[in-house]
């Protein structure tokens, strides 16, 4: 999710839903090295649990920046081994190293020691033309090994040359099966599964299996996908907020983020990206759209612009809801 799952996208999804774990962009240990770190980790109050997705193949530097990531006050620590972009492979990390287990396993060793939150691990079922079940059962074994106990395990393989990031979203075939497998043979591991559940029945589904599920594009793509986990998922029977009243909710949120940041260039479109699909199915959802995308509307900065996107849901649909 580069690009996708920055700091305004998740404070939006928090509003969706109070309980949902939420994951950063995968951040690599040179941008926090190297790079500005407050830009990368700073973060709202409101979006714990949270945890820090990393990328990287260097033990000490994974080290490094789990410590920073405690110390910023996340959650849990994610070592990302799932990624196939070419652009990752070039930096040694992502999928590509799933064929490199002793190595993956001294980073996750590196991790640990170096923090006292949870640290996790994301990956394929397998890479390239390695469809053995034996081989992610092995690499999972190696890390569990070292006592790594939440895997988030994406059920295809990766396929690190020939295909794009999208391509590997759709092209290899999903093996959901493979997962439950694996959580037959690691019973007391946390396993979450990832990769083409885009619906509330296909997760209450998969929860039959395996202890987790994590959904990406989908959620982003249709956010109040997400306003019935709470209740059907963790059992909070606090009233969620409507599209309108989270929407509403942002403008104070973008307001204060303006203030503290445009000065480093922040603009608003850079945060009514991630809203959207809110109204995704609902009457006037097109022009809802076109409002927060208009970039003659969007030059001012000014927040009340999602209220004239919201009149117009309003407008469509007969003002039915408040």
């Amino acid at each position: 999710m580069l690009d996708w799952t920055d700091r305004h996208c998740r404070y939006f999804h928090r509003l969706i839903s109070r309980n949902t774990w939420l994951y950063t962009e995968m951040v690599t240990t040179g941008a926090l090295i190297h790079g500005d770190v407050a830009r990368h980790l700073d973060f709202s109050d409101e979006e714990h649990p949270i945890a820090l997705q990393l990328g990287g193949s260097e033990p000490a530097d994974l080290a490094h920046c789990a410590r920073l990531g405690q110390q910023w006050g996340y959650n849990e620590i994610n070592l990302n081994c799932g990624c196939p972009s070419e652009r990752v492979q070039k930096g040694a990390f992502g999928a590509c190293l799933m064929k490199e287990t002793p190595l993956v396993v001294h980073c996750i060793k590196a991790i640990q020691d170096a923090v006292d939150i949870d640290v996790s691990i994301k990956h394929r079922i397998g890479v390239d033309d390695i469809h053995s079940y034996d081989f992610v059962r092995d690499f999972m074994g190696e890390i569990y090994n070292v006592g790594c106990r939440i895997f988030i395990v994406h059920a295809r393989n990766a396929i690190l040359k020939g295909l794009s990031p999208k391509e590997n979203r759709d092209i290899p075939p999903l093996q959901y099966d493979i997962v439950h497998r694996l959580k037959t043979d690691f019973p007391d591991c946390e396993i979450l599964i990832n990769g083409g559940i885009e619906t509330v029945d296909q997760v209450a589904e998969e929860l039959q299996y395996v202890d987790g599920v994590m959904i990406g594009r989908a959620a982003y793509h249709n956010p109040y996908l997400m306003a019935s986990f709470d209740e059907k998922f963790y059992g909070d029977m606090t009233p969620v907020l409507s599209r309108a009243e989270v929407l509403e909710a942002m403008i104070p949120y973008i307001d204060k983020q303006l203030s503290l940041y445009g000065s480093k260039g922040l603009k608003l479109q850079g945060i009514t990206r991630h809203l959207l699909g809110l109204m995704l199915g609902m009457p006037g959802a097109r022009r809802f759209r076109q409002i927060l995308s208009d970039a003659k509307k969007l030059a001012p900065n000014d927040p009340r612009l999602l209220l004239e996107a919201l009149e117009a849901v309003h407008k469509a649909s007969g003002n039915t809801e408040k």
